[in-house]
């Protein structure tokens, strides 16, 4: 989970789990489950009744000049997507709703005061996971006020995208977004490999498995797009909001690392609570430096108001979130270079993964991880034994 604007590009699997959940019995074990399985339904047959084939829009002459640029590139990196990463070719993707709000859905993440670990909610398809997904942001903060009054941590954020795994492509598939289709070149095509590579590969119940999985797609898909097909200035422009995102990954991660270590160390003690407090200001002073270093390299504050706000409101719910989305990045990006770059090969191998055991399969992929990765203690979400 990113906390940029524009690298919001996490997905919410929940309206596939509402979907299956309205068919099949439910095994969310908190709120309303109905009510929730209702939501999801409908607010997900919402967006596919706004959707329209891209062709249509691009057929009419009143479609706006930058609207129409960004569904042209849509379909070129389509069919890049198919031809170059071997992505599924389906209905995916080829059709545009503008639901006229800022997210497609609002997650709703929790984790304990003296943990990153995750809470977790279970649903048909997914499985168990990290997260609930709402339609509605009220919905979204109804439920994290009700968690926080059971002592959780919890944060609510906007998700621009989401994917049914494929499972409604014979309803038209997962459409493009308003809320997404702005976006600068870069960021708008690694959001749709990410988006279509969870429907090459997902385990149950493994948040971190196939997040991790999708953002090695993204990474390695826009690399090459950019190398291949993307003007200069295009490249440009993403090298630098990719500069500013990695610099804050190692920010988190390094301060991800140090909320684990004590969390280990002082779990249930009198002096965590200051402890804590002092690593959330080591935290927070670590990134006004890094925000000054942008700021004074030309980096305009709108472009890192996202930070901004995930900074201000970073708790354990926060970071275990995001750690679902960075802890094994390296690991499949090294078993993309152990397929040879064959991409196939190296969906082969992660389908292989993905049927073992959780814990033989994180065994397996930290096994192959670059020394200095491997060597980084584990924090975030679990994947469920």
């Amino acid at each position: 989970m990113n906390p940029s604007t524009s690298s919001l590009a996490g997905t919410a699997r929940l309206a596939a789990a509402g979907l299956a959940g309205a068919l099949l019995a439910g095994c969310a074990h908190t709120g309303d489950t109905l009510g929730y399985y209702w939501q999801s339904v409908r607010g997900h047959l919402q967006i596919m009744r706004a959707a329209e084939p891209v062709d249509d829009w691009l057929a009419r002459p009143d479609t706006a000049a930058p609207l129409r640029a960004r569904l042209e590139l849509a379909q070129r990196a389509r069919a890049f997507a198919v031809s170059e990463l071997h992505l599924p070719d389906n209905a995916s993707y080829r059709r545009y709703a503008d639901l006229g709000r800022r997210a497609a859905v609002w997650n709703v993440v929790a984790a304990p005061p003296d943990s990153l670990t995750l809470h977790t909610w279970c649903f048909p398809v997914t499985g168990c996971i990290g997260y609930r997904g709402y339609f509605a942001e009220a919905d979204a903060q109804a439920e994290a006020a009700r968690l926080a009054a059971d002592g959780l941590e919890t944060a609510v954020y906007g998700v621009p995208a989401y994917s049914t795994l494929g499972y409604t492509n014979w309803l038209g598939g997962d459409p493009l977004l308003n809320t997404f289709i702005g976006w600068s070149e870069g960021e708008f095509v690694r959001l749709l490999f990410h988006e279509l590579a969870h429907q090459v590969v997902y385990a149950n119940g493994d948040t971190m498995f196939n997040e991790s999985f999708a953002t090695a797609v993204e990474r390695l898909g826009v690399a090459r797009w950019l190398a291949e097909r993307a003007t200069p200035q295009a490249r440009d422009e993403y090298a630098r909001g990719d500069a500013r995102r990695t610099a804050f990954r190692e920010l988190t991660r390094a301060a991800r690392e140090r909320l684990a270590a004590l969390y280990a160390r002082d779990a249930g003690t009198p002096s965590l609570p200051a402890e804590k407090q002092q690593a959330m200001e080591r935290f927070r002073a670590d990134y006004a430096a890094l925000r000054a270093q942008w700021l004074a390299t030309g980096t305009q504050p709108a472009q890192i108001a996202g930070y901004d706000r995930w900074v201000a409101e970073a708790n354990n719910a926060a970071f275990g979130a995001q750690a679902a989305y960075d802890e094994l990045v390296p690991a499949f990006e090294a078993l993309f270079e152990r397929s040879g770059g064959d991409w196939p090969e190296f969906y082969a191998a992660v389908r292989a993964l993905a049927a073992l055991p959780p814990a033989e399969r994180l065994r397996r992929l930290r096994a192959g991880l670059p020394a200095r990765a491997a060597e980084a203690p584990r924090t975030g979400a679990a994947p469920a034994d």
